[in-house]
């Protein structure tokens, strides 16, 4: 029985690398509502500190506040105006903010324009995959003034549309997962090591000999994704001498611009595309904008 093996998957995440060029506007499919949004990357340290708990959407309201002001530097009046965290529910390293001033209606259509965060967070504009550390904010909504006229089915398209606009005009990157390696191996085998790093994107940060023997523990940082084949690889290397351990650690920005072909994050987003049967190309950003 023949068996047809695929490359095994990898998931990135989406995230923005500056603040928004534009405010975004989208309007309603009846044309009764407007909507006005901007991304912009969350603090350094920010999507970690919500990872581990120490922020979080469940928590109370003035000790979070506490903690972004004083650690990320947030303004005091916009950590009371949180709206919700995602992609899950109420948790993620992704947050909603509105940052409008005196605006009607605006807590009727929450719940809608959260619905339509949480779907945006959980598929990102460039393939479907989860974002990470994007802070979106609201600035303002011009809404009809009828309730009818401005449900969840009015709102939830259109706010989605708003943060994916505000996704692409924020600098789109990819994120992704970097793996703690650990390897044991005498002196005799550390250029071997360095070489098979090398060749895949890897880089030693810490070499200590252990107390009492000739071994050495070498610990570096791999890309997932080209962690496949290195133990092999490592041991063909080092003639077996060497022992790699392999943790996941944390998730890197790629540099390069999804949106320019001929990049590797191009090449990853096309990939993508294409294993999740999405149409190829990215849909231009003038489909999510709405013209004034």
């Amino acid at each position: 029985m023949e068996i047809i093996t695929s490359d095994p998957v990898v998931s990135y995440r989406e995230s923005v690398s500056d603040v928004s060029t534009e405010i975004c506007l989208a309007k309603s499919p009846n044309k009764h509502n407007r909507l006005y949004m901007t991304a912009a990357p969350l603090p350094k340290g920010l999507a970690e500190a919500i990872d581990e708990g120490k922020v979080e959407g469940r928590q109370d309201p003035k000790p979070r506040a506490q903690i972004l002001v004083s650690e990320f530097e947030w303004d005091a009046t916009e950590t009371r105006k949180i709206w919700c965290f995602g992609p899950d529910e109420n948790s993620g390293p992704n947050v909603l903010v509105d940052v409008s001033k005196g605006v009607q209606y605006m807590n009727e259509i929450k719940d809608s324009v959260v619905g339509a965060f949480a779907w945006a967070s959980k598929e990102g504009v460039l393939c479907d995959e989860n974002c990470r550390g994007i802070r979106w904010n609201m600035h303002d909504v011009t809404l009809h003034a009828d309730a009818i006229h401005r449900g969840g089915g009015q709102i939830i398209p259109t706010a989605r549309k708003c943060f994916y606009a505000a996704m692409l005009t924020a600098k789109p990157r990819f994120m992704e997962p970097i793996y703690l390696v650990e390897i044991q191996c005498p002196e005799g085998a550390m250029g071997g090591i360095y070489s098979t790093l090398n060749k895949r994107r890897g880089h030693v940060f810490s070499e200590e000999q252990k107390v009492g023997t000739p071994l050495y523990l070498v610990k570096a940082y791999l890309p997932v994704n080209q962690s496949f084949g290195f133990t092999a690889d490592l041991r063909s290397q080092t003639g077996g001498q060497a022992f790699p351990q392999c943790v996941f650690d944390h998730w890197e920005v790629l540099k390069s611009n999804p949106l320019e072909a001929g990049t590797p994050s191009h090449e990853i987003m096309m990939a993508t595309r294409k294993r999740k049967g999405l149409k190829i190309e990215i849909p231009p950003l003038a489909d999510y904008l709405d013209k004034l």
